[in-house]
């Protein structure tokens, strides 16, 4: 340490100070642990917005000291709320000798209540000059140096509220989430559906191509699966008679993590029954374009270095013509699945034994096309190897009527027009246990229960996924997934 940094105590002696303070003020019967409770009269932002009819009112605001300025007779100190800051103004003479000296005794990070006249300082700084305050909790550890922040993202991620704390961008975008979701349920109750809630645990998982994670139930002696998705439950509904419904929920995968996986993330989805995906296909524009314009005023928005327009139809092209666009292979003329084997060597397509014609048609479109689709696209035609699910297009087998939703090269959004053949579902699931038994640990396994659902008759129905996460990034800028999930999944410090 340099000699002019001699007199700046260290961390654990600041630690100290603050325990010390606290002693102190348990010593003297004031333990500010033991507040139950402050009347709240206003937000700060409400003071801040509204100061011309509020002038000379009486308010008691509540929150977090973010500064201190000034330790003569005069303090000014930043509190801050859920809403935003006000500056407290006060005063030796208001508050009287006892009770300013202890105010000074107070650190950056304790919350704190304050009662006190609205006004605005001589340089017009709105202001609430307080005439008595009370130390509703001691904060023991020093916040982040006001002027770096947090910077550190792994810490971020991990002490999300003192993130929340430091930067406004965090709590802004978490606010913007909850908007969000708020207004796609406006969005669907306006339209009819009805919001229900299914099991998390399964004994089966289904409804996606993905890795479950297993726990076991004691009582029962079963294995159990967290959910991979919501759809055969929500879909067996459909089957109860209920026509339109959705489930805003968590699920469960367990796969790898980067910037757009976490293994649990929050999935909307939605079923409406004689309809199909031409349909949902329509609502799902309907649905981005108005969650855009109700939290942030615009269809327009920035993202990724693209500028996306929501107000403009979205572009519609089938998984075959993109292949043949960007890669300049045209799966029309490819009749067998040596051709196609062939085709993916000469073009460097890593493949798997067990995948057929129209795996490798999906493989071909993750390499050459998905990263071109910036602008808001619905990629439909998808083969039916990669489609369990979905019912194939009529006079075409081969592939099936669904489609995803791309936007800056991201799957947001995927439907179908759902299958409700009981065969059929019975000989897809039976194909699915054919691709794991050969290795293939992300294929659906055999779920009885929802073929009997099926026999019992399901009515022509159009689902839809949309990934609530990767829309909110899309919505606050955000360029990591863990940046919109309050409490991302962390490796422990320890491990």
């Amino acid at each position: 340490m340099s000699q002019e940094n001699n007199s700046v105590p260290e961390l654990s002696e600041l630690l100290q100070i603050r325990r010390d303070k606290l002693t102190e003020l348990v010593n003297e019967g004031k333990n500010p642990f033991e507040q139950v409770k402050f009347d709240k009269t206003h937000y700060c932002a409400d003071i801040e917005n509204n100061f011309e009819s509020m002038e000379g009112e009486v308010v008691s605001v509540a929150g977090r000291l973010m500064s201190k300025r000034g330790m003569g007779k005069v303090m000014f100190c930043d509190l801050q709320d859920v809403s935003g800051k006000i500056q407290l103004f006060v005063k030796l003479d208001v508050l009287g000798e006892a009770s300013y000296a202890a105010y000074k005794k107070l650190d950056i990070g304790d919350i704190v209540g304050a009662k006190g006249e609205v006004f605005k300082t001589k340089t017009g700084q709105v202001s609430v000059r307080v005439s008595e305050y009370t130390l509703l909790s001691k904060s023991l550890l020093p916040l982040p140096e006001k002027f770096h922040g947090m910077t550190d993202t792994d810490l971020r991620y991990r002490q999300r509220y003192v993130d929340l704390i430091m930067n406004e961008r965090s709590r802004q975008t978490f606010l913007k989430r909850t908007q969000i979701i708020k207004e796609i349920r406006n969005f669907l109750d306006n339209l009819g559906f009805m919001e229900v809630e299914t099991p998390v645990l399964h004994t089966i998982p289904g409804g996606a191509a993905a890795r479950p994670f297993i726990t076991h139930h004691n009582t029962l002696d079963i294995d159990l699966y967290m959910r991979i998705a919501l759809e055969l439950h929500l879909k067996r509904l459909i089957v109860g008679g209920f026509e339109k419904v959705y489930e805003i929920g968590r699920v469960f995968r367990n796969e790898g993590m980067d910037t757009k996986h976490n293994p649990e993330f929050t999935l909307l989805e939605l079923y409406e029954a004689y309809t199909d995906y031409e349909h949902i296909m329509n609502l799902t524009e309907d649905l981005y374009r108005h969650v855009a314009q109700a939290v942030l005023g615009t269809g327009v928005v920035e993202y990724d270095g693209a500028t996306l327009d929501f107000s403009k139809p979205f572009e519609r092209i089938s998984m075959v013509d993109a292949v043949k666009k960007y890669a300049g292979v045209d799966f029309n003329e490819i009749e067998t699945l040596e051709e196609a084997r062939k085709v993916a060597k000469e073009h460097h397509i890593q493949f798997e034994p067990h995948h057929l014609k129209g795996d490798i048609l999906n493989l071909f479109f993750d390499e050459f096309v998905e990263d071109k689709l910036v602008q808001p696209t619905f990629l439909t035609g998808h083969p039916v190897e990669i489609s369990p699910l979905a019912k194939k297009c009529p006079g075409d087998s081969r592939y099936t009527e669904r489609f995803e939703l791309f936007i800056c090269g991201r799957e947001c959004a995927n439907a179908f027009s759902e299958l409700n053949d009981p065969i059929d579902q019975k000989e897809r699931f039976m194909a699915q246990v054919a691709k794991r038994d050969a290795g293939d640990d992300e294929a659906s396994m055999m779920d009885d229960d929802f073929v009997t659902a099926l026999e019992y008759g399901m009515p022509p129905t159009g689902g839809l996924g949309i990934g609530i996460d990767r829309l909110v990034m899309i919505l606050t800028g955000e360029n990591s997934i863990r940046d919109v999930l309050l409490f991302p999944t962390m490796k422990p410090l320890d491990k």
